[in-house]
């Protein structure tokens, strides 16, 4: 007897062949796989996140009158409140049951301009008794070019990348101070995400929260850090009336000038990933010093599309974006950053070094991260270190910018958490591994 299942074969070949003769075709190989890394611009252009916020019922920033300017700012004081209000914070989409109080006051710009910014002051439902409930101000890493995409919005929505870390500040009692500390037009990497870190903690610290005489600690990573290492730089000059009891930061760039000599050119691997914050750079710098970065008089006509699309992005997009894209194969030719004298002046002027913090700095830093490379922070450790500030340095020994999120955050919160209920902060110590070659 036949097998049924052998006469089904025998029988559907002869329709395959029929077909294929019919159709002039025949059996090619599968096409290969696409190249790594991709050529970005054969790849769609990506939805941004403000055009998906329009979809929810909570107004973005620039369409929500709270944020607004009031016609008087400048009479107004750096840290003063320019109006408040209280809002549900979500997490994850859900709300989440801590009282949210936001606060608009008025900061200043890198040009000491006045500005007004906002802050969101979470405090949780736990007691604190016998002391002042201490506080912690985390400054998220917002590295976006929208305002959509800072924190007083993000938290509102459930949407800030951020907010689940905050949790174990705030189950041990601790208040958390989360400042929109790029602005409502989000420039980046200057030395007024330190004002308006700062203005912020003048802010928050009134009599209405109960938070007047509170201690304060800084938390921040990546963008975060470097808000966070800004304002411990800044507060002796600055705002002398904050004290602060400690600050716990990673993953930012110290040395502009070299962070930027290695996020335009093309980088190998999972470095090329680096690329996006050049251009994240570039959108948000042209904002503060737009006769530096002018993107008409260095870039080709497609550089200036990619940087006009990256102006209104969060750091989500903006990283699939521009990873693996080096602005450098943007320049018109005989341009580059290098050569123009105001860019580099600009980089150095808003490097960090320029002031020394006077309160205890735990930082860590990944010794391969490919967004950040070690070498462009090591320096600037050594003259922290040189100069007596009062700082614990490690490096990671682990790949990938997010992996050293993870593993140094814990150590972190311990170290932050202990300053804040009164503990020494510890020794100072720089243990900095030999960079790889």
């Amino acid at each position: 007897m036949k097998n049924p299942r052998v006469a089904r074969r025998w029988a559907v070949a002869p329709l395959a062949a029929m077909c294929l003769a019919v159709s002039g075709t025949t059996v090619a190989a599968a096409d290969p796989y696409p190249s790594f890394p991709p050529d970005q611009n054969q790849l769609p252009q990506l939805p941004t996140e403000p055009q998906l916020y329009d979809l929810l019922p909570i107004p973005v920033p620039a369409e929500d009158p709270w944020y607004d300017d009031p016609a008087d700012l400048s009479s107004y004081a750096p840290g003063q409140i320019i109006r408040s209000r209280t809002v549900q914070t979500r997490l994850l989409g859900l709300p989440f049951p801590v009282h949210t109080e936001q606060l608009l006051y008025r900061s200043n710009d890198v040009h000491d301009n006045p500005i007004a910014t906002a802050t969101s002051v979470i405090i949780p439902g736990i007691p604190w008794s016998g002391s002042p409930r201490p506080v912690l101000s985390f400054q998220e890493a917002i590295d976006s070019t929208d305002s959509s995409c800072n924190p007083s919005y993000t938290l509102r929505t459930g949407t800030m990348k951020e907010a689940a870390l905050a949790v174990y500040w705030l189950a041990q009692g601790f208040a958390i101070n989360v400042p929109d500390f790029d602005g409502k037009f989000n420039t980046f990497n200057t030395y007024d995400e330190g004002k308006m870190v700062l203005d912020s903690l003048r802010a928050m610290k009134n009599s209405a929260l109960g938070l007047a005489d509170s201690g304060i600690a800084l938390y921040g990573y990546s963008g975060g850090g470097s808000g966070s290492i800004r304002a411990a730089e800044l507060r002796r000059t600055y705002a002398p009336d904050v004290r602060l009891l400690g600050t716990a930061v990673g993953g930012f760039p110290a040395d502009l000038q070299a962070q930027a000599r290695f996020a335009v050119a093309a980088q190998p691997g999972l470095t090329g990933i680096s690329n996006f914050t050049m251009w994240l750079g570039f959108a948000a710098l042209s904002r503060e010093f737009p006769e530096a970065f002018d993107a008409e008089e260095l870039l080709t006509p497609g550089g200036q599309a990619i940087v006009a699309d990256m102006g209104k992005r969060c750091v989500y997009t903006i990283a699939a974006a521009g990873a693996y894209r080096p602005i450098s194969a943007y320049f018109k030719p005989g341009k580059s950053l290098d050569t123009t004298p105001e860019v580099m002046r600009i980089l150095a002027e808003q490097s960090l070094g320029h002031h020394i913090p006077d309160s205890p700095i735990f930082w860590w830093h990944g010794i391969w991260d490919e967004l950040i490379p070690a070498d462009v922070v090591l320096p600037t450790v050594q003259d922290y270190w040189d100069r007596g500030a009062d700082l614990r340095f490690y490096t990671m020994p682990l790949p990938e910018h997010l992996v050293n999120a993870t593993a140094g955050w814990p150590p972190a919160v311990a170290w932050t958490s202990a300053v804040l209920r009164g503990l020494p902060p510890g020794d100072r110590f720089k243990a900095d591994i030999p960079l790889p070659r």
